[in-house]
Protein backbone atom coordinates (compact mmCIF):
# COMPACT_ATOMS: atom_id res chain seq x y z
CA UNK A 1 0.00 0.00 0.00
CA UNK A 2 1.36 3.07 -0.61
CA UNK A 3 2.32 6.05 1.76
CA UNK A 4 0.18 8.86 -0.42
CA UNK A 5 -3.16 9.91 0.43
CA UNK A 6 -6.06 10.90 -1.34
CA UNK A 7 -8.33 13.82 -0.15
CA UNK A 8 -11.85 14.50 -1.12
CA UNK A 9 -14.18 16.67 -0.08
CA UNK A 10 -12.31 19.38 0.67
CA UNK A 11 -10.97 22.65 -0.50
CA UNK A 12 -8.57 23.75 1.44
CA UNK A 13 -5.37 21.53 2.52
CA UNK A 14 -4.87 23.00 5.64
CA UNK A 15 -7.86 23.08 7.22
CA UNK A 16 -10.31 19.50 5.25
CA UNK A 17 -13.35 19.86 7.55
CA UNK A 18 -15.45 17.31 8.83
CA UNK A 19 -16.84 16.67 5.11
CA UNK A 20 -13.87 15.61 3.19
CA UNK A 21 -12.36 11.94 3.32
CA UNK A 22 -9.31 10.42 3.22
CA UNK A 23 -8.57 7.29 1.28
CA UNK A 24 -4.60 5.49 0.41
CA UNK A 25 -3.72 4.25 -2.50
CA UNK A 26 -3.93 0.32 -2.48
CA UNK A 27 -3.00 -0.15 -6.25
CA UNK A 28 -1.87 2.88 -8.97
CA UNK A 29 -2.29 1.73 -12.62
CA UNK A 30 -0.39 3.19 -15.11
CA UNK A 31 -1.51 3.38 -19.02
CA UNK A 32 0.42 0.44 -20.39
CA UNK A 33 1.52 2.37 -23.78
CA UNK A 34 2.25 5.29 -21.39
CA UNK A 35 5.42 7.49 -22.93
CA UNK A 36 6.66 10.49 -20.69
CA UNK A 37 8.69 12.08 -23.03
CA UNK A 38 5.82 13.05 -24.96
CA UNK A 39 3.32 12.31 -22.95
CA UNK A 40 0.93 10.00 -25.02
CA UNK A 41 -1.50 7.72 -23.14
CA UNK A 42 -1.03 10.25 -19.97
CA UNK A 43 -3.71 8.31 -17.42
CA UNK A 44 -3.27 6.24 -14.61
CA UNK A 45 -6.49 4.90 -11.75
CA UNK A 46 -5.68 4.80 -8.49
CA UNK A 47 -7.75 1.65 -6.63
CA UNK A 48 -8.59 2.93 -3.40
CA UNK A 49 -8.06 1.19 -0.01
CA UNK A 50 -11.31 1.71 1.25
CA UNK A 51 -14.68 2.82 -0.46
CA UNK A 52 -16.19 6.45 -0.47
CA UNK A 53 -19.75 7.03 0.08
CA UNK A 54 -21.23 9.96 -2.20
CA UNK A 55 -22.61 13.38 -0.48
CA UNK A 56 -22.60 16.94 -0.94
CA UNK A 57 -19.15 17.46 -1.31
CA UNK A 58 -18.35 14.25 -2.74
CA UNK A 59 -19.69 12.96 -6.24
CA UNK A 60 -18.45 10.96 -8.97
CA UNK A 61 -17.28 12.29 -12.22
CA UNK A 62 -18.97 11.47 -15.25
CA UNK A 63 -17.03 10.14 -18.03
CA UNK A 64 -18.33 10.93 -21.67
CA UNK A 65 -18.19 7.86 -24.15
CA UNK A 66 -18.49 8.37 -27.81
CA UNK A 67 -21.47 9.51 -27.97
CA UNK A 68 -21.15 12.96 -26.34
CA UNK A 69 -20.29 15.80 -28.63
CA UNK A 70 -17.46 17.24 -26.47
CA UNK A 71 -16.27 20.34 -28.86
CA UNK A 72 -20.45 21.31 -28.81
CA UNK A 73 -19.44 21.77 -24.70
CA UNK A 74 -19.04 25.59 -24.11
CA UNK A 75 -18.88 25.94 -20.14
CA UNK A 76 -16.18 24.27 -19.21
CA UNK A 77 -13.68 25.05 -15.78
CA UNK A 78 -10.18 24.22 -14.88
CA UNK A 79 -9.21 23.26 -11.17
CA UNK A 80 -5.61 23.12 -9.44
CA UNK A 81 -4.32 24.37 -5.99
CA UNK A 82 -2.60 27.94 -5.52
CA UNK A 83 0.06 26.28 -2.79
CA UNK A 84 0.84 30.05 -2.69
CA UNK A 85 -2.25 30.70 -1.06
CA UNK A 86 -2.35 28.22 1.70
CA UNK A 87 -3.36 25.01 -0.57
CA UNK A 88 -6.54 26.38 -1.16
CA UNK A 89 -8.19 24.95 -4.18
CA UNK A 90 -9.07 27.32 -7.31
CA UNK A 91 -11.27 27.14 -10.43
CA UNK A 92 -11.55 29.18 -13.27
CA UNK A 93 -13.54 29.01 -16.94
CA UNK A 94 -11.97 28.26 -20.13
CA UNK A 95 -12.28 27.61 -23.76
CA UNK A 96 -12.15 24.25 -25.35
CA UNK A 97 -10.17 24.92 -28.54
CA UNK A 98 -9.99 23.39 -31.99
CA UNK A 99 -7.24 20.85 -32.21
CA UNK A 100 -6.12 21.72 -35.33
CA UNK A 101 -5.68 25.60 -34.03
CA UNK A 102 -3.40 24.52 -31.37
CA UNK A 103 -1.04 21.93 -33.20
CA UNK A 104 -0.64 24.59 -35.83
CA UNK A 105 2.63 26.99 -36.14
CA UNK A 106 3.62 29.17 -33.87
CA UNK A 107 0.86 27.22 -31.26
CA UNK A 108 1.91 23.52 -30.64
CA UNK A 109 3.44 22.62 -34.03
CA UNK A 110 1.86 19.26 -34.16
CA UNK A 111 2.80 18.14 -30.75
CA UNK A 112 -1.20 17.93 -30.11
CA UNK A 113 -2.03 14.38 -30.20
CA UNK A 114 -5.30 12.75 -30.91
CA UNK A 115 -6.04 11.65 -27.39
CA UNK A 116 -5.23 15.19 -25.80
CA UNK A 117 -7.93 18.13 -25.55
CA UNK A 118 -6.97 21.78 -25.53
CA UNK A 119 -8.43 24.42 -23.02
CA UNK A 120 -7.69 27.94 -22.55
CA UNK A 121 -7.53 31.48 -24.20
CA UNK A 122 -5.21 32.41 -27.74
CA UNK A 123 -4.19 35.09 -25.62
CA UNK A 124 -2.82 33.25 -22.13
CA UNK A 125 -3.77 34.85 -18.99
CA UNK A 126 -6.18 31.79 -17.65
CA UNK A 127 -4.09 28.36 -17.48
CA UNK A 128 -3.04 25.78 -15.33
CA UNK A 129 0.72 25.56 -14.05
CA UNK A 130 3.20 23.62 -12.12
CA UNK A 131 1.43 20.97 -9.43
CA UNK A 132 -1.81 21.07 -11.14
CA UNK A 133 -1.20 18.06 -13.39
CA UNK A 134 -3.88 15.58 -12.96
CA UNK A 135 -6.79 17.97 -12.32
CA UNK A 136 -10.06 18.18 -14.30
CA UNK A 137 -10.95 19.77 -16.74
CA UNK A 138 -15.02 19.88 -16.44
CA UNK A 139 -17.57 20.75 -18.66
CA UNK A 140 -21.19 21.64 -18.16
CA UNK A 141 -23.95 19.97 -20.37
CA UNK A 142 -25.31 21.80 -22.14
CA UNK A 143 -29.10 20.50 -21.70
CA UNK A 144 -28.94 18.77 -18.20
CA UNK A 145 -27.38 20.11 -14.79
CA UNK A 146 -24.40 18.49 -14.71
CA UNK A 147 -20.83 18.36 -15.68
CA UNK A 148 -18.72 16.37 -17.41
CA UNK A 149 -14.96 15.32 -16.45
CA UNK A 150 -14.04 15.67 -20.31
CA UNK A 151 -10.00 15.52 -19.59
CA UNK A 152 -7.33 15.91 -16.70
CA UNK A 153 -4.09 18.35 -17.00
CA UNK A 154 -1.64 16.82 -19.12
CA UNK A 155 1.11 19.51 -20.14
CA UNK A 156 1.74 22.85 -21.59
CA UNK A 157 4.41 25.11 -22.61
CA UNK A 158 4.68 28.01 -19.82
CA UNK A 159 1.90 29.42 -18.28
CA UNK A 160 -0.50 31.64 -18.90
CA UNK A 161 0.95 32.18 -21.96
CA UNK A 162 -0.44 33.20 -25.40
CA UNK A 163 -1.26 30.81 -28.31
CA UNK A 164 0.17 27.65 -25.86
CA UNK A 165 -3.51 27.06 -24.08
CA UNK A 166 -3.19 24.09 -21.57
CA UNK A 167 -3.29 20.40 -22.75
CA UNK A 168 -5.69 17.61 -21.28
CA UNK A 169 -5.89 14.11 -21.56
CA UNK A 170 -9.25 13.23 -23.10
CA UNK A 171 -11.17 11.06 -20.97
CA UNK A 172 -13.56 10.39 -23.72
CA UNK A 173 -10.59 8.82 -25.58
CA UNK A 174 -10.10 5.89 -23.25
CA UNK A 175 -13.38 5.39 -22.17
CA UNK A 176 -13.05 2.12 -23.01
CA UNK A 177 -10.04 1.70 -21.20
CA UNK A 178 -11.11 3.10 -18.09
CA UNK A 179 -14.14 0.58 -18.28
CA UNK A 180 -11.70 -2.49 -18.95
CA UNK A 181 -9.60 -1.38 -16.32
CA UNK A 182 -11.94 -1.17 -13.95
CA UNK A 183 -13.50 -4.08 -15.03
CA UNK A 184 -17.11 -2.56 -15.81
CA UNK A 185 -16.91 -4.21 -19.19
CA UNK A 186 -16.84 -7.78 -18.70
CA UNK A 187 -18.29 -8.07 -22.12
CA UNK A 188 -15.46 -6.59 -23.42
CA UNK A 189 -12.93 -9.09 -22.77
CA UNK A 190 -14.82 -12.06 -23.08
CA UNK A 191 -15.73 -11.00 -26.93
CA UNK A 192 -18.70 -8.99 -28.70
CA UNK A 193 -22.71 -9.16 -26.68
CA UNK A 194 -24.79 -11.57 -28.07
CA UNK A 195 -27.34 -10.21 -30.61
CA UNK A 196 -30.14 -9.06 -28.69
CA UNK A 197 -33.48 -11.47 -30.05
CA UNK A 198 -36.63 -9.28 -31.09
CA UNK A 199 -39.78 -10.46 -29.15
CA UNK A 200 -42.45 -8.39 -30.82
CA UNK A 201 -42.47 -5.34 -32.39
CA UNK A 202 -41.99 -3.18 -29.28
CA UNK A 203 -40.35 -5.26 -26.79
CA UNK A 204 -36.31 -6.13 -27.13
CA UNK A 205 -34.26 -8.26 -24.80
CA UNK A 206 -30.87 -9.14 -24.73
CA UNK A 207 -30.63 -13.03 -24.72
CA UNK A 208 -28.75 -13.98 -21.34
CA UNK A 209 -25.67 -15.73 -21.55
CA UNK A 210 -25.42 -19.43 -21.71
CA UNK A 211 -23.31 -21.67 -19.72
CA UNK A 212 -19.75 -22.64 -21.53
CA UNK A 213 -19.88 -26.06 -22.90
CA UNK A 214 -17.23 -28.25 -24.15
CA UNK A 215 -16.72 -27.56 -27.62
CA UNK A 216 -17.33 -30.46 -29.98
CA UNK A 217 -14.37 -31.08 -32.58
CA UNK A 218 -16.10 -30.12 -35.86
CA UNK A 219 -17.83 -32.26 -38.18
CA UNK A 220 -15.03 -33.55 -41.23
CA UNK A 221 -16.04 -32.77 -44.45
CA UNK A 222 -15.18 -35.82 -46.60
CA UNK A 223 -15.01 -34.43 -50.04
CA UNK A 224 -15.07 -38.17 -51.96
CA UNK A 225 -18.09 -39.60 -52.83
CA UNK A 226 -20.59 -41.52 -50.72
CA UNK A 227 -20.79 -44.76 -52.06
CA UNK A 228 -17.54 -46.64 -52.58
CA UNK A 229 -18.97 -47.86 -56.43
CA UNK A 230 -17.47 -45.97 -58.94
CA UNK A 231 -20.78 -43.19 -59.32
CA UNK A 232 -22.45 -42.93 -63.12
CA UNK A 233 -21.66 -40.92 -66.41
CA UNK A 234 -25.04 -38.93 -67.17
CA UNK A 235 -25.42 -38.34 -70.57
CA UNK A 236 -23.96 -34.91 -70.01
CA UNK A 237 -20.29 -36.73 -69.23
CA UNK A 238 -20.49 -35.57 -65.81
CA UNK A 239 -19.49 -37.55 -63.47
CA UNK A 240 -22.00 -37.46 -60.33
CA UNK A 241 -22.34 -39.45 -57.02
CA UNK A 242 -26.01 -40.49 -56.95
CA UNK A 243 -27.59 -41.53 -53.42
CA UNK A 244 -30.02 -44.73 -53.54
CA UNK A 245 -32.35 -45.24 -55.65
CA UNK A 246 -31.23 -42.59 -58.44
CA UNK A 247 -28.02 -44.63 -58.42
CA UNK A 248 -30.24 -48.27 -59.32
CA UNK A 249 -32.40 -46.57 -61.65
CA UNK A 250 -29.23 -45.17 -63.37
CA UNK A 251 -27.51 -48.59 -63.42
CA UNK A 252 -30.61 -49.77 -65.06
CA UNK A 253 -31.36 -47.62 -67.77
CA UNK A 254 -27.50 -47.91 -68.75
CA UNK A 255 -28.06 -51.44 -69.03
CA UNK A 256 -31.30 -51.27 -70.73
CA UNK A 257 -29.37 -48.94 -73.45
CA UNK A 258 -26.49 -52.23 -73.67
CA UNK A 259 -29.48 -54.60 -74.01
CA UNK A 260 -31.42 -52.70 -76.68
CA UNK A 261 -27.87 -52.10 -78.73
CA UNK A 262 -27.58 -55.69 -78.52
CA UNK A 263 -30.83 -56.66 -80.19
CA UNK A 264 -30.31 -53.75 -82.69
CA UNK A 265 -27.04 -55.70 -83.95
CA UNK A 266 -28.18 -58.86 -83.55
CA UNK A 267 -30.75 -57.88 -86.20
CA UNK A 268 -28.79 -56.48 -88.25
Amino acid sequence: MSAWEVVMGAADLSQPGPEAAVRHIQRLLVHQHYVPATARNDIALLELDQPVECSDYIQLGCVPDASLRVSELKSCYIAGWNFAKGMVLQEAKVQLMDTELCNSSPWYAGSVHADNLCAGYPHGGIDTCQGDSGGPLVCKDNGADYYWLVGMNSWGRGCDRARHPGIYTSTQHFYNWILLQTGLSPAERAGPAPEPVVTSASEQHVKPEEPEEEEEPEEQINLTPQYSQRPEVTSSGTSLPMPFPHQILVQFWNLLQDFLQFMKDKKA
